[in-house]
């Protein structure tokens, strides 16, 4: 798999009340990579996600995956969003079967699936409870499961643990990157938090905004086998306080 995006622009309006949202946007990512987008309020970080999700269409420049232009959302990119987006009627294993029924899959597979997905997430015991009966970590890997039941070539997650307290935030970093490790899934993840951002990815690009566009991109090659020894490290605090550095400096600059 190979999602390109090249010189992506997004304007929103018409005449002297067209905004630019994005500005020439670039950048690729691998079957199996996990790449970060970070950036404060204006930047266009969810703009990015919906245009590669196919919910809305590029003022300029193209987006494709594995050389077809994305033209609409399709089932090789599973999307998660902040607000869990979990049907309220449905328990949870009806949520995560929910899109493999409207792909027509049989329903001997989608049990089979289903109940495969749930034993990833940790919640077997949650398959009969509806998203009111779920803390917020536990509704936020039913989407998860939603999105990846599906068989996407790549997973986009919009700011998908803003919503949670910091213990449970914490605990779903841990959680997604034992999943990435684990399954080689390949994800585009969407956040305005830093330390996030280093915790998770290979590779983070800094948004700057209006218009958003990429000022600057870095490798993270930090040793990830104990999370909490990392947010503790020098080098990652290094690293933080670095790219915080960078967004504080953009900030100002607007003032």
């Amino acid at each position: 798999m190979e999602l390109q995006i090249c010189n992506v622009s997004k304007h929103f309006g018409v005449g002297s009340a067209r905004k630019t949202v994005l500005d020439r946007i670039s950048f690729s990512m691998q079957s199996g990579e996990f790449v970060a987008l970070v950036g404060s309020s204006g930047s266009g970080k969810s703009t990015i996600l919906r245009l590669i999700a196919g919910l809305n269409q590029p003022s300029s420049g193209r987006i494709s995956v594995d050389g077809e232009p994305v033209r609409g959302p399709g089932p090789d990119r599973g999307m998660v969003f902040q607000k869990y987006s979990l049907y309220p009627w449905l328990n949870a294993a009806d949520n995560v079967a929910f899109g493999m029924r409207l792909q027509g899959i049989k329903a001997a597979e989608i049990r089979e699936r289903t109940a495969y997905f749930l034993e990833v997430m940790g919640l077997q015991d949650a398959a009969t409870k509806l998203p009111r009966e779920l803390s917020g970590g536990m509704r936020q890997r039913v989407a998860i499961a939603r999105a990846l039941a599906t068989n996407p070539s790549v997973l986009l997650l919009d700011e998908p643990f803003g919503a949670l307290d910091l213990q449970i935030r914490e605990s779903m970093q841990d959680f997604l990157l034992q999943l990435w490790q684990c399954t080689g899934l390949t994800v585009l993840l969407i956040t305005h938090d830093v330390e996030e951002a280093l915790v998770l990815a290979q590779r983070v690009h800094v948004l700057a905004p209006n218009p958003g566009r990429i000022i600057r991109s870095l490798d993270v090659t930090l040793d990830k086998s104990d999370l909490d020894q990392l947010r503790l490290s020098g080098e990652f605090l290094d690293l933080r306080r670095s790219l915080a550095g960078s967004l504080r400096q953009l900030e100002s600059a607007l003032c």
